[in-house]
């Protein structure tokens, strides 16, 4: 298949994973264990579970589509015009975030700490010192993602325009050689490695200065997206491999947890179990939806749209609807949770549709591309009497 044309399946998988950022946002005021910016009274150890498995494929599945986006947003550009579109896309998005999306998520949170003031007195005398947060109120919180992306795109942007490059075809076609049999599943290797000897032994902050393990456990996911697109070969082999792909993350999967619930935590094979649940679900993923999700529907193209300022707005939503609904006494904590998930997709998608979507200036703060030119009508259909019905 000609891979200059954007392929439906990755669209939908990237969709997918959003709806998991979603699902996995919302079940943290409600999970024990872990802290977050809000936290409910009664929290589950039953959630948590399910978070921990959004908490391994999530993010490994952004990257990779990220990686494929990138191969697409190549073509037909130089390395410094995708680099531009980069900054455009990401950079102008980072900014308004961390300077209007995320703010009012830290002032909630200190309000729960005992902050009495209100938002702009915390705005201007806390914020607008720029200490980093948690010891100050300035930060990117659920945006790191973008700016870790940002950071790939321009350290790689030579290496990807290459990759693009009539330059590189004995090199691609020397990838199709990992296309034969089971050999795809050898790409899992550089992260699982990686992540056993350096990432598990060094605490993911998200901050990218002290995050260099995580910092390249991503980018690994990055670039095995960026390699597969680039040559079909390979997804075809993801296709025909799913089964054991999905083998492999299912089965590490229960392996993992029969190790944490044991607390088995000692034995030296065990660093390679949350790796391979990432890299073993994402490959399947990808199988998957190439093989059953790769069509069209009307709908895509909005939906594809509005995942990106979603993404972007939906964390606050959740910070600001959770800070209210934790203090209700005779919710269930189920109830809270289904509350949490289906109004912040309301609001987040109401947003979306009616102050971002139709206005030039909105899609670029959040990232979009511009609004179509719209054709000039012809002479006759301005004229009275003489307007045509569509």
């Amino acid at each position: 298949m000609e891979t200059t044309l954007r392929q439906s399946y990755l669209d939908w998988l990237r969709i997918a994973a959003i709806a998991g950022v979603l699902l996995f946002h919302s079940s943290m005021p409600y999970v024990a264990e872990w802290s977050w910016h809000i936290k409910n009274a009664e929290t589950s150890n039953l959630m948590l579970e399910v978070a921990f498995f959004f908490h391994l494929v999530r993010m490994p599945l952004l990257f990779f589509i990220s990686g494929t986006v990138s191969y697409y947003m190549m073509q037909r550009r130089s390395g410094w015009a995708f680099m531009g579109l980069r900054i455009r896309r990401l950079f102008i998005p980072l900014v308004v975030g961390m300077f209007i999306i995320v703010p009012p998520q830290i002032y909630a949170e200190r309000v729960t700490q005992g902050y009495q003031g209100g938002f702009w007195a915390f705005y201007t005398t806390r914020v607008l010192q720029f200490v980093p947060y948690p010891n100050g109120n300035f930060s990117w919180h659920h945006l790191w993602f973008i700016c870790y992306l940002l950071v790939y795109d321009l350290l790689f942007a030579p290496v990807f325009a290459w990759m693009v490059s009539p330059r590189s075809l004995r090199f691609r076609e020397a990838l199709a050689v990992l296309a034969k049999g089971k050999r795809v599943l050898l790409l899992m290797v550089p992260g699982v490695l990686w992540f056993a000897g350096v990432a598990r032994v060094h605490y993911e902050t998200n901050d990218l200065v002290h995050d260099g393990g995580y910092f390249v456990y991503w980018l690994f996911f990055v670039l095995a997206g960026f390699v597969c697109i680039a040559q079909p070969k390979l997804m075809d082999a993801l296709e025909r491999n799913r089964r054991a792909a999905l083998g492999i993350g299912f089965s590490a999967l229960l392996v993992l947890d029969w190790v944490r619930w044991t607390h088995q935590d000692t034995s030296p094979w065990w660093p390679c179990l949350e790796p391979l649940v990432a890299y073993g679900w994402v490959m399947a993923l990808a199988g998957y939806g190439k093989r059953y999700l790769n069509r069209y529907h009307p709908s895509l193209e909005y939906l594809n749209q509005a995942v990106y300022p979603f993404y972007i707005l939906h964390q606050t939503v959740i910070v600001l609807l959770t800070f209210v609904i934790v203090q209700l006494p005779h919710e269930t904590m189920l109830s809270k949770y289904l509350f949490t998930v289906a109004f912040t997709l309301f609001i987040s998608m109401g947003i979306y549709h009616l102050f971002i979507r139709p206005f030039g200036v909105m899609r670029l703060l959040f990232g979009m591309k511009p609004l179509p030119k719209t054709k000039k009508a012809p002479l006759e259909n301005k004229l009275p009497g003489l307007a045509i019905s569509a």
